[in-house]
């Protein structure tokens, strides 16, 4: 299964940005693992997204995982909005990934 996150920020970017190094390294352990296939800020910078794969079993529990393992989420400071996707266009490209 395919996912779509929206991680928007739930206060000023300045109190947010001392933990931006401890989300990165918990994505890229995501990264290293299979589970992210591609995460980056938004501009204006209210948030991000991350396009993820997960096991079609336990699909969602493993997307609330997820969320609930971030630092951001953790501290408090970020809001995860998760959508399960089923691309059609370019899903074999993405299976390559």
């Amino acid at each position: 299964m395919y996912a779509l996150a929206i991680i928007r920020y739930r206060r000023p970017f300045e109190e947010v940005a001392p933990h931006v190094d401890e989300h990165r390294a918990y994505l890229r352990a995501l990264k290293a693992a299979g589970t992210l296939i591609a995460s980056g800020p938004f501009e204006p910078r209210f948030g991000g997204g991350l396009l993820l794969r997960v096991p079609d079993e336990d699909g969602q529990a493993a997307l609330d995982r997820i969320r609930d393992g971030d630092p951001f989420t953790t501290r408090g400071l970020a809001l995860y909005e998760i959508w399960p996707w089923h691309p059609v266009i370019g899903k074999d490209d993405l299976d390559r990934l």
